[in-house]
């Protein structure tokens, strides 16, 4: 019951944030509208989002969580506060020497002869940067405060970021003179400023715990900071080898229509609300939830907890697939279309729903089933399953993009991506079952 109150404590703050998000999406269609400037958006904050994935809420959350809430378990605050010391003072330093030397590259390449679309991405990416320091140092803290049993302020802070983006939308409604790439700039400076609100908001949470966010450089090789990098360094591999996937499909999108790829970010972010707040929701409870069954060598509670979880799931994703499949067009009509955002594309958007909708299921299972093995110390077996829904996916995409009529091509973008999730779902269950027959 505890495991399921915090899944309900931590859905409904984060429908709250997607009912944030709603608002922002329907305020950005009507105002930036579906072309290339949104295209150069998604691909440009998908590059600090894949940061976020490898350095955030990812591979080091998958790592340092049940390490973390091992020392919590046992009593050892002080070795738990030195990990956590060691592990956000590496994570800082790396960041801030990737996002520096970026930001210097890329004020290079602004300076050569480039199309006013590659010119206009470039922008957007120089911008969002440093997004990839506030968005993972944001992602650190949430690890810290749900190993300790507080779920809320992680799962309030999306909305600091969707409240600052609400704001600088709901400004440039009052300035309609400004160009669409104009607006999609000062989108992109308020995602930052929103980064940063996150960021400290967390950090201050963590103090109040007792957790100080200061920077400290003892402990940074000990032996479980050292495990923690080699677990990282394992399950970056497949995180990165997903990011590496996704911005595939950002290229292969853009290759299939100048608009595919903003047209499915918007698809995406449609298919994040029950996702977000059912998938996401068990995924940020069952970690620490399961490293402490395991902590404490209780494998039939995590088993319990496991399977539980998937049925609950359930009761909530099935419908959510079944509507998102069969109403695809009147739920875009209704979120996005207006202003800049046309019939057209609403046609465009609803196709790419419908068919991520089949795989709502499978996505969400895949974060309970992820950090069953992440919580013991296995990244090999999830890192191997994502290897091959990679290499199947990237195949599959190639494909699409090759064979399908152009209005077709993003469909067949997201038919790989739901395919591939339900791939992943059965080898995953197949490795558990297996697991729990050798033990």
């Amino acid at each position: 019951m505890s495991t399921l109150r915090h899944v309900f404590t931590v859905g409904g703050l984060t429908a709250f944030s997607r009912v944030l998000g709603f608002v922002r999406e329907m305020l950005q269609s009507r105002l930036i509208g579906a072309g290339v400037e949104q295209s150069a958006f998604t691909l440009a904050f998908a590059i600090p989002n894949m940061a976020r994935k490898l350095f955030g809420e990812g591979a080091l959350t998958a790592a340092f969580v049940p390490l973390f809430k091992g020392e919590v378990e046992r009593g050892e605050i002080e070795e738990a506060k030195k990990l956590a010391r060691a592990v956000m003072t590496m994570t800082m330093l790396i960041l801030g020497a990737v996002v520096t030397l970026a930001v210097i590259a890329l004020s290079v390449f602004l300076n050569f002869d480039l199309s006013p679309r590659a010119a206009l991405t470039l922008k957007l990416v120089r911008i969002l940067f440093p997004y990839m320091i506030f968005i993972c140092g944001a992602a650190f803290g949430m690890g810290v405060l749900n190993s300790l049993g507080r779920f809320v302020e992680g799962a309030f802070m999306p909305a600091f970021l969707n409240i600052v983006w609400i704001a600088a939308l709901g400004t440039l409604f009052f300035l309609p003179g400004l160009s669409v790439e104009t607006r999609i700039t000062v989108v992109c400076w308020a995602i930052l400023i929103g980064g940063l609100s996150q960021m400290a908001f967390l950090f201050r949470c963590m103090a109040k715990r007792g957790y100080s966010p200061r920077l400290g450089f003892s402990g940074l090789l000990s032996e479980k900071a050292s495990l923690v990098w080699k677990n990282t360094a394992i399950a970056a591999t497949g995180a990165g080898a997903v990011q590496i996937n996704y911005m595939l499909d950002q290229v292969l999108g853009q290759c299939a229509a100048p608009w595919a790829a903003g047209v499915i970010g918007y698809a995406e972010r449609l298919m994040d609300l029950p996702l977000g707040v059912v998938g996401v929701a068990f995924g940020t409870v069952l970690l620490p939830t399961f490293s402490g069954h395991f902590a404490r060598g209780d494998r039939a509670a995590a088993k319990r907890a496991l399977w539980s979880s998937v049925k609950q799931m359930s009761i909530v994703m099935v419908p959510a697939t079944i509507v998102t499949f069969f109403f695809a067009p009147l739920i875009v009509r209704i979120v996005y279309q207006g202003g800049a955002f046309d019939e057209v594309a609403t046609v465009r958007v609803a196709r790419a729903l419908s068919i991520y909708g089949l795989g709502l299921c499978f996505f969400a299972f895949q974060k309970c089933l992820v950090p069953f093995f992440q919580a013991q110390g296995d990244m090999k077996t999830p890192l191997r399953v994502t290897l091959v829904t990679v290499i199947l996916n990237a195949t599959l995409n190639v494909l699409a993009v090759l064979l399908l009529p152009q209005e077709f091509r993003h469909v067949g973008l997201a038919a790989s991506t739901s395919f591939c999730a339900l791939i992943g779902c059965i080898l995953l269950y197949r490795r558990v079952a297996l697991k729990e027959k050798a033990k």
